[in-house]
């Protein structure tokens, strides 16, 4: 083989795993919560019984812990263009399935995004008291306030402790 044939494959190649590289970087499109199928909301009626409808929709995503009884489905889409940053909301839908006291279905609605806000249905964070800080910051407070005792003034570090215990 001659040197320049080599040189020729050796760029292909690097080009090739490149292109590869780059193209898993490009954008997708995701979908959270209860994609709801449209023929089967079509056949929940009013005053099919709530067994029914768990039949034909499934669990829902939420349901009203307060007033009348509701359940509610909710489905998001989202677009990412570039991988690892932040996602644009495209589509939101909250299906409401609306009991009355005997637990027959009332009525269904559909809302959308034109129909309020976005709201983030699925947290990935857990709420904690405090200030917001970060791991190391928090390691070093702890280690230079450490008090195993006590501070020595008859009151524990314990909350709710009394003194002398």
């Amino acid at each position: 083989m001659s040197r320049r044939l080599v040189s020729s494959l050796a760029r292909a190649a690097v080009f090739g795993s490149v292109a590869i590289g780059v193209s898993g970087c490009i954008g997708e499109d995701i979908r959270h919560g209860y994609q709801i199928d449209q023929a089967a909301l079509a056949t929940v009626k009013p005053g099919m019984s709530a067994e029914q409808v768990l039949q034909i929709l499934g669990t829902p995503s939420t349901v009203s812990t307060v007033g009348n009884k509701s359940w509610y489905y909710i489905s998001q889409n989202t677009r990412r263009t570039v991988m690892f940053l932040g996602e644009q909301i495209e589509d939101q839908k909250v299906t409401a399935v609306y009991f009355n006291a005997g637990m027959k279905v009332e009525r269904v609605a559909l809302y959308g995004l034109q129909d309020g806000r976005v709201f983030d249905f699925i947290e990935r964070t857990t709420p904690a008291s405090g200030a917001d800080r970060a791991f190391i910051s928090q390691l070093f407070r702890g280690l230079t306030r450490y008090e195993p005792f006590g501070s020595g003034s008859g009151t524990s570090v314990v909350p709710g402790a009394r003194a002398g215990q």
